[in-house]
């Protein structure tokens, strides 16, 4: 008898120690496993290699593109080799556009007096007319200064957009989001004034050569209606804004190819390791698989698709079986036109699929710093609580606010969207530019970010928040 009570004070004891530290063991067991990630991904890890064959051996991307459908086959085969539970295609219907031969503009002071400067077409921008285009330069700092112009001052002139990123702003997203207006739609407000061509800053926080494209809209516009549109470098923009201050009346001429085609069909690159418990609840790991053609898209978005590969390879290679089924979704035609990532939306709602998380890699393979979150105040709370266990790892940046134009179209009542952030201030060095290639990402810094990616993938599954 006094053996049984002896047992029972003994396993009452321990119970209770165990019902006070159960959370700092379920913690323990957590860190433990973000440790065996790490180590898999720095010592064994397989995304720098798959980023040197997507970018040297591919290149850029371009949606509807020949190298866009390689990119495809390549990662559908990739992915299959893992040994997912299930890879496959879908099909999705994206925008072909065409840069043609490259890009010439000069800027003359003089009859026969001229200085060239870097310039590249505009995604989606029509050609120039035969002979390319020369006019008086009307340089404004918005949009806005521009209407006040009004035609009269406009007509028969080429704009120059020329307000930079905002240097003093320490994110470098808000400083983009601050003057990517002029870029998206100058086009459009420039030729219903009567302007005959467009000439736009490039979104760069520094000084160098090298034109940055990116995504341009015409609105509602007919075709006749329609005037080209380039982006100048940086330090091309700084040489014609000195030219017109000490010369009002200078000339700017640009010659350009390129031409807009009928859609075209491409995929989306989807696979799957099935979850043990909750087959039908569905968590989404992406990045998009177009890039601009100018460099190979190897920070945008290339570094994002392998980070997305590598976190299904990883829970693989740990022997982590998922209770809820994770989907990698290589997403086709972010850059101009978002294709892809509203099809994948749309045939989750047919379907009537259960998405309960999405997270998103699209800025870059620099060091990862931490994750935004777009959910509701309770679900960040207690996403929160997971900050300790980063920490290691030099991640700190846990907030609300914003994800991942991909997963976006998915975002429903209750679901958790979320988006990688690495260290930016490198980012618009190589965004939508000719020096966005394989060289400029670190190996290191590429496989922290699929760690990180592949630690919060494991946590959202182990403890499902909504």
């Amino acid at each position: 008898m006094k053996k049984n009570i002896l047992f029972t004070a003994i396993f009452a004891a321990f119970f209770c120690s165990f019902s006070g530290i159960g959370q700092r063991s379920l913690q323990e067991n957590d860190s433990l496993i973000l440790r065996k990630i790490y180590d898999t991904s720095l010592l064994e890890g397989q995304s720098y290699e798959w980023l040197d064959h997507l970018s040297n051996q591919i290149g850029g991307r371009l949606s509807g593109s020949l190298k866009a459908q390689q990119a495809v086959e390549w990662s559908q085969k990739e992915l299959e080799k893992i040994g997912l539970d299930k890879v496959w295609l879908q099909k999705v219907m994206v925008p072909k556009w065409t840069r043609g031969v490259p890009e010439y503009a000069y800027i003359e002071t003089a009859p026969g007096k001229t200085n060239m400067v870097p310039i590249c077409a505009l995604g989606g921008s029509v050609p120039t007319p035969n002979g390319g285009v020369k006019g008086e330069v009307l340089e404004v700092k918005s949009l806005e200064e521009l209407e006040k112009l009004g035609k009269e001052k406009i007509t028969g002139k080429i704009i120059f957009y020329n307000r930079p990123m905002q240097a003093n702003l320490i994110s470098t997203m808000q400083a983009y989001g601050g003057c990517v207006d002029q870029r998206y739609s100058g086009a459009e407000i420039a030729a219903k004034y009567g302007a005959v061509g467009v000439i736009v800053r490039s979104m760069n926080l520094r000084l160098d050569d090298f034109p940055h494209t990116g995504s341009m809209s015409y609105g509602t516009l007919l075709d006749k209606e329609k005037i080209p549109a380039a982006a100048i470098s940086t330090n091309g923009a700084e040489v014609l804004s000195s030219m017109l201050s000490l010369n009002p009346d200078i000339q700017f001429f640009f010659s350009m190819s390129c031409k807009n085609w009928k859609d075209v069909p491409s995929y989306n690159v989807i696979g799957e390791l099935t979850g043990t418990e909750y087959p039908n609840e569905y968590m989404v790991v992406g990045g998009h698989l177009d890039s601009w053609d100018l460099g190979d898209g190897a920070h945008d978005d290339g570094a994002g698709v392998v980070q997305s590969m590598e976190v299904v390879r990883l829970l693989k290679e740990i022997g982590y079986k998922p209770k809820r089924s994770i989907r990698v979704v290589l997403f086709m035609n972010e850059e101009n036109g978002l294709r892809g990532g509203k099809k994948y939306a749309e045939i989750a709602k047919q379907k009537g699929e259960d998405h309960v998380f999405a997270l998103e890699s699209d800025n870059g393979g620099f060091s990862p710093r931490g994750f935004d979150f777009d959910c509701k105040k309770e679900q960040f709370e207690r996403i929160f609580q997971w900050k300790s266990l980063f920490e290691p790892y030099y991640i700190h940046h846990f907030d609300i606010g914003g994800s991942g134009a991909d997963i976006g179209p998915l975002k429903e009542e209750g679901v958790i969207l979320s988006g990688l952030r690495p260290d930016s201030q490198r980012y618009f060095d190589y965004h939508h530019a000719k020096n966005d290639t394989f060289e400029a990402v670190n190996r290191r810094e590429l496989e922290l970010g699929a760690a990180a990616m592949t630690a919060l993938m494991y946590l959202m599954d182990v403890h499902q928040v909504k």
